[in-house]
């Protein structure tokens, strides 16, 4: 079917991959325990928004250039976890969180601004336009002449399963700690607890080997 080969393989491989954790996961949990179900349903939009645009990378053949240049590779990597560590430090310097609680509700522009920021911390990582450019072509026929087809089709699914899987997560997370957002001092002690956990997914980044 369109080039593709073993697509109930590939659905299947896409699904265990989606519930191993990783740095998008730990984003999008980390997003809904701090501010609740609207943070990390913007949060799993904006990582999955990420995924589509890899996606369209790998299709058009540019990740290729990512592959192939050991400088971009460290130049992307680095500006991801340059990211990551900011909005780590952005959240331990802030002196006004936001909560989801019944006093605060978050404006458009805060979901957007969240949204934004997902889509950066998934497309700045180089790793994951690798794994795209790696995993994709072992379902597909090498002798193809659907172009970029099969690439489109086999990253929409695996986004959608992402999707699907990050959304429970989002929503689980947020309906168990709604009590802990509602506590000012406990709020504020997990804000502080998820900038950390940014700062550390940065360095992690930076510093691990390739």
């Amino acid at each position: 079917m369109f080039g593709i080969e073993n697509y109930p393989g590939f659905v299947l491989v896409g699904i265990l991959l989606n519930l191993t954790p990783g740095s998008d996961t730990i984003y999008i949990l980390t997003r809904s325990v701090a501010q609740g179900k609207k943070a990390g349903i913007a949060s799993v939009l904006g990582i999955n928004t990420g995924c589509l645009v890899h996606t369209l990378l790998a299709a058009l053949g540019l990740s290729l250039i990512l592959r192939s240049s050991a400088t971009l590779f460290m130049l992307v990597k680095y500006a991801g976890a340059g990211y990551l560590v900011y909005l780590g430090i952005k959240m331990l310097a802030s002196r006004e969180p936001i909560f989801e609680n019944p006093n605060l509700s978050f404006e458009r522009s805060d979901l957007l601004r969240i949204y934004r920021q997902g889509i950066l911390t998934n497309v700045l990582n180089p790793k994951v336009a690798l794994f795209f450019l790696s995993f994709l072509p072992q379902f597909i026929n090498a002798k193809s002449a659907y172009g970029p087809v099969p690439f489109l089709i086999l990253g929409g699914t695996f986004t959608t399963t992402s999707a699907l899987w990050c959304l429970f997560l989002a929503y689980s997370a947020s309906i168990m700690t709604t009590a802990l957002r509602n506590n000012a001092r406990i709020a504020k002690f997990m804000q502080k607890v998820s900038g950390t956990v940014f700062i550390g997914l940065g360095l992690q980044l930076a510093f691990k080997r390739s």
